[in-house]
Parts: C-alpha cells; structure tokens; sequence
C-alpha cells in the first residue's frame, strides 16, 4: 500500500522545506491529522491576509477623496454632511483635503473605476487562476500569488512618499495587483477540498471560512491605526504582511496527502474515501489509480457539472452585496450623521468591522445547518431572503444611534456572509469532487474559479 502512494498523480510536487524540518525536529512522520491541521491553519492565514490587503482601500477611501462636493449633491446625506461645520467631519489632519487626483468633484467616481477595474481583472483572473492551479503545483502558485500581491499593493502605497498623483498610475497598479489576488481563492479551497471529505465539511469549512472576515477585520484595523501616519502605510503593512505569509505557504503547506505521503487511517471520518464511497462512488478520490487524474477537467466540463451553473450565478447576487460593503461602508458610515454627528475615517475604520464579525457567525451557522440538513441550496436560499429586510432596516435606521447602526450592522454581515461563505467553501468542495467526475479532484480549483469568479 505504501508503495503505491509513492507514486503519486502529481510528481511535480515535493515534501515542502518545513514539513521536513517539523518531521526532523519530531523524529517521525507527521500524522494526517497533524497534516490537515497545518492545511487549516496556513491556508486559513494565508487567504486572511489577501483579505486584509484587499480591505484597505476601502478604509484610505475617505482619507483620498474627503468632500467630492459636485458629485455630492446628488445625494440627500451628503447635502447634510458638505453643510456641517468642518470639526465634525472629523477628516485626517495628515492628509488635509485629500490626495489628488481623488480629492476633485469627481473623487468618489475615479475611486469607484479603481474599484471596477480591480474587480475585472480578478474576476477574470480567477478563471484563468482556477485552470492553471489544477495543472500547476498549488504551493508554487499560492506563493507567486501572494508576493505578486504584496508588490503591488505596496506600490499602490509607495504613490505617497513618491508623490504620484497620476490616476493611470493607481488604475494599472490597482488592476495587476488584481490579477495575482486572483490565484488566492481557487488555490486554498482546491487544498483544503484536498484533504477533507464531505462529512461535517460545511461546519469546517463554514469555521475555516472566518478568515475572509478576520482578514478585513484586521485590514480595517491596521489601515485605520496607521493613517494618521500617512495614508501609504496603509497599504505597505498589509502588503509585507501578505508577501511574509506566502513565504510560509512556500515553506509549509502540503498541497495533498500523496504530496506527503500521508495515510488515512481506516476509520478516518473525515477522508474522502469514505465520503466518495457514502455517495455511491467506487473509485477512492484520490487512490492509487492515476490515469484519471491526469487529465484535469475542462473549463466548459466544469460548467456542467450538475449544480455549478446555478450556484455560480447564485454568488453573483450575494457576492454583488458583500463587496458593496467591503468597499464602501467604512465611506458610507463617514458619511452618514449617526445621532447627528459624522464619525473620524479612523473610527468609521473601526466600527464597519461589526460587519465582518457578523459574517463570521453566519458563515459557521449557515456551514453547520447544511450539514445537519444536508441541503446546501435550501440554507443559501433562506439566508438571502432574510437579507433582505436586514438590508433595509440598516439602511433606515442605521443612523438613529451608534447601538442601532452597529446592531443592524452585524445582521446585515450574517445574512450576507453565510450563504457567500458556504457557496465558496463547502458548495465548491462539494462539485469540485461530485460523483460524476469518477473519482478525480482536478476540477476543484477549476469549479471554486468559476462560482467565484462569477
């Protein structure tokens, strides 16, 4: 048997550098149960800090274009806001009245092409990613990703100390720096995919899956804390800490158990054996038999892989929502009289991070009862209906008090964040390893790729 796992599908792929070294300080082989916890803990990290990268736009947004007085007349809370005294505005006394070319009439909507263009270029990126990681070494991939994306976020800062006031300059930065966040997700689903099976998936990964929120918890609280030093270090910290962590990846992070020749054990609940073998297949997921994982599966196969389609354009509506807020509610709430007064960039920085801690409980609950219901679609469905009266409360009475603003706040993230999580994580899992693939796991990053990247 050991023989046979020695001789895995992907040759390319070699024990990593501290996999050894943790083997060495042991004196003995690493568990598959010490794997899949390492697998957890990097890949969890790993995708926080692209989180936290991606983030600080947001939160420098206000600092960039502060007032944008032509275009703000066009909205009733920011005819209130260009009348109010300017103590209350509560605008950073570092960067004055913004930072060209934002701070102009048409600031908030040079900030909103960035934005575009960002997205764009990720959200094709990502089917590109997502069919190059199941032809490529993951780890290898990963970590270009993360350094890549560490390079141009950090250039996208170094625009302040250099003075570059050219917008080209933050569009074509903003657009590359999108293309290498793209190898991200497709990369960390396809490995976690890797190493767990079916069972208890949507409670694990609806767990695991907190590190999207963590991420932009911790980007909000690192690009708040350091603007008052200059709206640049809010985007050369995270990106060294993105570029440091795809260090690790590279050091670290077993793309698949024959990668390391690691075993399941025989009454190993969590293997995809078991779970291959609980929905009928015969042929282990990743068994000794190479032939069938050879050949990766198509990106047109992919599509037709019995509930992608659906789930894909499923995320459109549900992910359209959530990156509305990761972009533009720490500028909303800067923006918006709560109890009649306009909060600093710094604490509306702060206090959007209620949006993502909500969106950590949803995605667990809504991981844990697809588990216990087994029905993935259902529990999606329910959460985004009950978005929808969440979203208008918030958007009503989210400025009568601060209590009122952070509570509406933190519902609006659990029902948006649940079925965006489980979508991109268990549902994922689950096609990139349905039955009708027979047995292989190249469609995973391919699958993942296309429901994120729609």
């Amino acid at each position: 048997m050991g023989s046979q796992h020695e001789l895995p599908a992907d040759r390319s792929y070699s024990k990593p550098l501290g996999i050894r070294f943790l083997e060495y300080i042991k004196k003995a082989k690493l568990s598959y149960e010490s794997h899949q916890a390492i697998v957890l803990i990097v890949t969890f990290f790993a995708y926080a800090s692209y989180h936290a990268t991606r983030k600080t736009t947001s939160i420098v947004k206000s600092a960039l274009d502060p007032q944008s007085s032509d275009l703000g007349l066009k909205f009733p809370w920011r005819i209130t806001y260009l009348s109010a005294p300017a103590e209350s505005k509560g605008l950073s006394w570092v960067l004055g009245d913004g930072w060209a070319p934002f701070n102009g009439s048409d600031g908030t909507a040079l900030l909103g092409q960035l934005d575009v263009a960002f997205l764009s270029v990720y959200a094709l990126g990502m089917y590109f990613s997502g069919h190059m990681g199941d032809r490529m070494n993951l780890r290898i991939f990963l970590t270009v990703g993360m350094v890549g994306t560490g390079l141009f976020t950090s250039l996208f800062g170094a625009g302040y100390w250099a003075k570059i006031h050219s917008f080209y300059y933050y569009l074509i930065v903003q657009m590359i720096a999108g293309l290498f966040q793209s190898t991200g997700w497709p990369s960390v689903v396809a490995v976690v995919g890797k190493w767990f099976g079916k069972k208890k998936r949507g409670l694990i990964m609806g767990i695991w899956n907190a590190h999207t929120s963590v991420g932009n918890i911790t980007g909000s609280l690192i690009a708040s804390a350091l603007l008052s030093y200059g709206w640049g270090w809010s985007f050369v910290v995270p990106g060294l800490l993105i570029a440091f962590m795809g260090l690790v990846v590279f050091f670290f992070l077993p793309v698949s158990p024959e990668s390391v020749g690691a075993y399941r054990e025989e009454d190993e609940v969590d293997s995809l054996r078991k779970s291959e073998e609980e929905e009928g297949v015969t042929e282990p997921l990743l068994g000794s038999n190479t032939e069938l994982k050879e050949k990766a599966v198509g990106f047109i196969e992919a599509w037709k892989i019995p509930g992608v389609a659906p789930f894909a354009f499923c995320l459109f509506f549900a992910k359209l929502v959530a990156y509305t807020f990761l972009y533009w509610l720490p500028y909303y709430i800067s923006h918006t009289a709560i109890e009649g007064k306009y909060l600093s960039n710094e604490a509306a920085g702060n206090l959007s991070t209620f949006f993502d801690i909500g969106g950590v409980l949803g995605g667990i609950l809504a991981g844990h009862i697809s588990d216990r219901l087994d029905a993935r679609a259902i529990t999606a469905a329910t959460f985004m209906y009950c978005a929808i009266p969440a979203l208008y409360f918030y958007r009503s009475y989210g400025h009568v008090s601060v209590v009122m603003n952070v509570a509406l706040m933190f519902i609006c993230g659990m029902f948006v964040n649940g079925p965006y999580a489980l979508i991109t994580t268990a549902v994922s899992a689950d096609l990139g390893t349905h039955s009708s693939l027979k047995g292989s796991s190249k469609a995973l990053a391919t699958v993942t790729a296309i429901i994120d990247g729609t």
